[in-house]
Order: structure tokens, then C-alpha cells, then sequence
């Protein structure tokens, strides 16, 4: 059983919801999942494009109670299972994903996310009618049911829990008695801890309040089914001046406030004196049984938690080349303007590119489009070009570049923390780490790959080591890249000068008392890519170095001229042809640096006062000018 996400989440919903009654074609009751053996690894890629619209943040609170208002009509029907129709259909081997509902019970907690999930999942929600009356075993054994069909049917994927409150508490209890089946919990709330909510002192409250006063009950409930200015802050655009934000902020809540009365139609007073002893129930159920499940903690988007801790895949072991899923709009806006857009308004990266006839110009139009191509270039300090050039090829050319990264940079990890690091989100942005493996297989799938030969020590250098290379004696990328006819794309990256001063590197850390033993505890657990004996390359030391920020300058890229090494099978063959060109690669990433930091000097917007000017009376960060090439 895989471990538990945990986080805090609150609905918010689409425009419109369809949905597809039934389980597999059951009509509206609980069946079997069957229909025979299907494949563990049934994968389209090219269904699911770079930058695809995942619909999230698109919508609000308003639509879940306008359309759960037509779901709750009794029926005297038993739970039942039904796929929303804004799902759409998933990618060819995607995993079951089923969500399990709060005390509300209409199955809509996730609408905000039906776009996004239902690419890369089988989308499945558990309706509980209001005046059902099924007790918390009797819930257990049907999602248990449909669990253990599943997995008969497709052993080797996953299954994929996702319980909000109410649901938590039966996605736990469905796990504890199912060990041996590979599920992953997803929880957002789970009411495990009932006994030190704030729901608590208000059951006898509730269970008192007379029928003529019903009606104020969704106002008491309101922070338990999500707080209102939370809820009408979803689509609320954050970049705007504070005026219309507000002005925004107010018509949202004008319009949610008196759609909150549906709530006491989807929990009428004999239902939520039911639905509190079952609530009661359930957490009693699950503490019993918590101890069998391990967990974690996150937030955001539910589709990024799950690939950003690594937790989306298709079979039993994850996949980081076949099981990564390209990055969404909405994750590139949030990655890019959260995390390090600070960073990119500092520093607006100018690229440069050239092209096969040698002439180098504005841009990345000499970077081929088709893969597989491997970028080859200098890891500036602290790897701050990274992002720059991520989401560069992202902009201009809607092309994911699979970075090869250390390992210990995926060891690092926010599963403490109620927010995604950035380490995380790296993962979103298809970093994996580097192994000949993994590029291998990046290779085999024509990827655009992003590999720095200098690796961690090129990155974490010392005093008077900027834009020096430090590469291995051995040409371990060439052979490889051959055998797949990949183009290679040498690159240099410089700023870093412009930026921060290298106050402290290893050599001063390792005179401080207690720095020196965290270092060297660090290195003992990260571990090395590459040997001791490997040369300068491999004196790799993993630290925090100490930085002094400057009034930033900018940071500039050039693409030297693709080599191709299709028809050079020489390479394969002779170890010597493969070394010189490996030399000749590195020969070109040190020209690429030379040609920077001379023409740098040139670039009339180098410094950000003469940038945030021009951005004032023109164009966004990256359309700033730079040198003539």
C-alpha cells in the first residue's frame, strides 16, 4: 500500500457538470469493475500535449451548489458510483480514481479538479443520497468492493483513494483492510481528528436546533464545508490592482452567499443528526485502524500534489520517463509567477540560439524542434539558470526539457510542510534524476534532455571557479547519444556575477564548527553520482554556499550550433572519435561563455533599473532587448 497525501482543500467547481450514470455501464448502482484483463501499460503521449488547459482555478463555490441542488432530488436509490462527464476520457492506461464524499455526500468535491484528473485517471465518485441511511461498515464494503474488482481485473496499477472528511475516514478504513492491494490515499480533512474539531461542541447544538431554524444551519457549517471568502477568492485574479480585486472579491461572495441555504437541502435536519453519528462512527472506525497507514501532508491543485510527491503511475513501481505527465498551463502560470518569477523579473533571461549555417540570432529558432536532442552545457552557480531555460522552451516553443538532476535534489522533499517545495514542483517541470538509465530511456523516447557533465561540482564551485568547466575525462554522453542519432546542442549560460558574490564557498564552510559535521551528514546521505577517482568532477561536495545578492544584472544564454551524430556510427566504434568529440562539445560550451561575457557588455538593458524602466513604457520581462548578436 502506497502512502497518504493529506491536505486541506475546500470545493470549488466548473460551469457546467454532466455526468455518466453508473460504474462501467451499471446504471447508478455499485457493479463489478470487470470487462477482463486490461494492460498495466496502455500509454498514448501524444494525447496530452505541453501546456495542455486543465481548467483548474476556472470556476467557484456558486456552480457546485447550483448543480448539486439538482443531484440531491430523493430518489430512494442506495450510494451509487458515476463518472462527471467534464472527465472527459483518459489517456490509455490510466489508473481508477475514486473519490469518496464529505458529509455533504453529493460526489461534486473534486469538480474543480474533473478537467485535469480525468486525463490522466478513470474518474469515479460515490453519491450518497440524503436520505440514505447506510451504515459506515456498509460504506466500507462498497468502495471495498469495487477496490478488490479492480485490482482482480488490473493488478499491477495502482488505485487511487481520494476522501474529503466523511470520506478520509472511509478511504482509511478501506485501506487498513486491504494491504496487500496497491492504493494510494489521497485525503483532504480526513475527520480522524473529530474528537479536537472545532464540529465538536456544536453537536448537540445542531442535533437541538428546531426545524423552523434549520435554515441558519449552513451559515454555523460554512467553515466545515469550506469558508465563503475562500471560496469566492477561486477565481478572483490575483494580479489585479487591489480595487477591482476587491470589487471582484465582493460579486463573487454577493453571488455565494445566498446559494449557502442549499446546504441545509443537501443536509436536512434528520439527515445531519444521521450523518453526526456516522461522522462519529467513522473516525472511531479509522483511529482503530490508522496505525496500518503511513502518511504525508501537501496542498494546491490535487493533480500537482500527486506529481509533484512522485505518487502518479500507471503500475506498481513508478515510471519517471513513461509515467511523467507534461506540465498544465495552470502549473506553468503558478510554477513560473510563485516560485521564481521573482527570479525571471530580476534577471529577464536573454536566449540565443544558432543556426546550422552558423549565424547566431535572438531566440531559440536554432534549436532543433524534433528530438531527441540533448542539451550539453555549464551549470551556473547554484543552478539559478535552470529556471530561466525551462521556461524559455516552454514559452517560445512548447517544448518540456527533461532535466537530469542529482539525486539528492529529489531526496529533498516538503511531505512536512503544507506547501509544495520547490524541489516538488521540479518534478512537475520533468526533472528526473540522472542515471545512465534514465537517459537511456529519455533518448529512446526522442526527449529534449537538459545534462550538465560539471554536475553538482560545476554548480557548488569555489572562489575564482566562475565559468570554469569541470567535466569528466570520460565521454560519457556521446556513445549514447549516437546510438539514438540524437542531435547535441552545447550551450553556455553567464550572470551569475551579476547576481551574488561567493562570500562563502566549501573551503571557508569547513572551518566553521558544526557547519562541518552537517556538510559532511549530508554528503554521507546524498551520496555520489560519480567516484572519488573520477578527477576534479568528482570531488563533489554538496553545500549551501554563502551568498551576497548584488543590484541584479541579467542572465544570458547562447545555443551553439546543433551537432548532428546521425550517420556517424564512427562513434559508436571508435573510442577515440567519441573523445574528440566530446572535446569538441566542450570547446563549444567554452566559446558559448566567451562570446557572453564579452557581448554582455554591449546589452543596453543590462542593468534592472534601465529593464523596469523600459517594462514600464513597453513590454513584459522577457521581451526586453538585449545585444545585437
Amino acid at each position: 500500500m502506497e502512502s497518504v497525501l493529506s491536505f486541506r482543500v475546500f470545493p470549488s467547481f466548473p460551469k457546467r457538470l454532466g455526468y455518466r450514470h453508473g460504474f462501467r455501464g451499471r446504471n447508478w448502482h455499485v457493479g463489478s469493475i470487470g470487462g477482463g484483463k486490461r494492460s498495466g501499460k496502455e500509454v498514448d503521449f501524444k494525447q496530452l500535449e505541453v501546456l495542455w488547459d486543465d481548467g483548474f482555478g476556472s470556476v467557484s463555490m456558486k456552480d457546485y451548489l447550483d448543480i448539486a441542488k439538482e443531484m440531491i432530488k430523493p430518489d430512494g436509490g442506495p450510494p451509487r458510483w458515476f463518472s462527471p462527464v467534464e472527465c472527459g476520457r483518459p489517456l490509455k492506461g490510466s489508473p481508477l480514481l475514486l473519490f469518496l464524499p464529505g458529509m455533504d455526500g453529493v460526489g461534486l468535491g473534486l469538480i474543480m479538479h474533473h478537467k485535469a484528473l480525468g486525463k490522466v485517471f478513470e474518474v469515479q465518485c460515490l453519491h450518497l443520497p440524503v436520505y440514505d441511511r447506510t451504515p459506515f461498515e456498509g460504506l466500507v464494503e462498497i468502495v471495498e468492493h469495487v477496490v478488490r474488482e479492480e485490482h482482480a481485473s488490473s493488478p499491477n496499477k495502482p488505485i487511487y483513494l481520494v476522501g474529503d472528511s466523511l470520506g478520509g475516514c472511509l478511504a482509511l478504513a478501506v485501506a487498513a483492510r486491504n494491504p496487500t492491494v496497491d492504493l494510494v490515499l489521497i485525503l483532504a480533512n480526513p475527520a480522524t481528528s473529530l474528537e479536537r474539531s472545532q464540529l465538536k461542541p456544536l453537536f448537540p447544538i445542531l442535533e437541538a436546533f428546531p426545524d423552523e431554524l434549520h435554515n441558519a444551519v449552513p451559515y454555523l457549517l460554512s467553515f466545515v464545508m469550506g469558508e465563503p471568502v475562500k471560496m469566492a477568492m477561486v477565481n478572483v485574479d490575483k494580479k489585479l490592482p487591489p480595487s477591482p480585486m476587491l470589487r471582484q472579491l465582493s460579486e463573487n461572495l454577493t453571488a455565494l452567499l445566498p446559494r449557502l441555504s442549499v446546504i441545509s437541502d443537501l443536509i436536512p435536519k434528520d439527515s445531519l443528526i444521521w450523518k453526526l453519528k456516522l461522522l462519529k462512527s467513522a473516525a472511531a472506525y479509522a483511529n482503530s485502524r490508522l496505525h496500518a497507514v503511513k502518511a504525508e501532508e501537501d496542498g494546491i491543485n490535487l493533480l500537482t500534489v500527486i506529481k509533484a510527491t512522485g505518487k502518479f503511475r500507471r503500475s506498481k513501481k513508478l515510471d519517471s520517463v513513461t509515467d511523467f505527465v507534461p506540465p498544465s498551463l495552470s502549473e506553468y502560470k503558478f510554477g513560473f509567477d510563485e516560485y521564481t518569477g521573482w527570479l525571471q523579473y530580476c534577471t529577464s533571461p536573454a536566449m540565443f540560439s544558432t543556426l546550422g549555417d552558423g549565424k547566431i540570432v535572438q531566440g531559440l529558432s536554432g534549436v532543433p524542434n524534433e528530438g531527441p536532442v540533448l542539451l550539453v552545457g555549464y551549470h551556473m552557480l547554484m543552478g539559478l539558470e535552470l529556471f530561466g531555460l525551462v521556461e524559455g522552451f516552454l514559452r517560445e516553443k512548447k517544448i518540456m526539457v527533461r532535466g537530469l538532476a542529482h539525486p539528492a535534489f529529489f531526496a529533498s522533499s516538503s511531505s512536512n510542510n503544507n506547501e509544495i517545495s520547490l524541489f516538488d514542483y521540479s518534478k512537475v517541470f520533468g526533472a528526473l534524476p540522472v542515471t545512465a538509465t534514465n537517459l537511456y530511456r529519455l533518448l529512446s523516447t526522442n526527449s529534449h534532455i537538459l545534462l550538465y557533465p560539471g554536475g553538482a561540482r560545476e554548480a557548488l564551485h569555489y572562489k575564482g571557479e566562475a565559468y570554469k568547466l569541470f567535466w569528466p575525462d570520460r565521454q560519457e554522453f556521446v556513445r549514447m547519444a549516437a546510438k539514438f542519432k540524437a542531435t547535441i546542442v552545447p550551450f553556455g549560460v553567464v550572470g551569475e556575477d551579476d547576481i551574488a558574490e561567493l562570500a562563502l564557498d566549501y573551503n571557508d564552510l569547513m572551518k566553521i564548527p558544526v557547519v562541518n559535521d552537517l556538510i559532511r551528514q549530508t554528503a554521507d546521505e546524498a551520496g555520489r553520482v560519480r567516484n572519488i577517482d573520477e578527477g576534479e568532477v568528482g570531488n563533489e561536495n554538496l553545500f549551501i554556499p554563502g551568498l551576497l545578492p548584488k543590484i541584479p544584472g541579467r542572465v544570458y544564454y547562447l545555443f551553439g550550433k546543433p551537432i548532428e551524430t546521425q550517420g556517424k556510427e564512427e562513434l559508436l566504434k571508435d573510442k577515440k572519435s567519441a573523445e574528440e568529440l566530446y572535446m569538441q562539445i566542450k570547446s563549444e560550451v567554452e566559446s558559448n561563455l566567451d562570446y557572453l561575457l564579452k557581448k554582455r557588455e554591449d546589452d543596453p538593458y543590462r542593468s534592472i533599473v534601465d529593464r523596469t524602466i523600459y517594462r514600464l513604457l513597453s513590454t513584459p520581462a522577457h521581451d526586453v532587448p538585449s545585444f545585437t548578436p
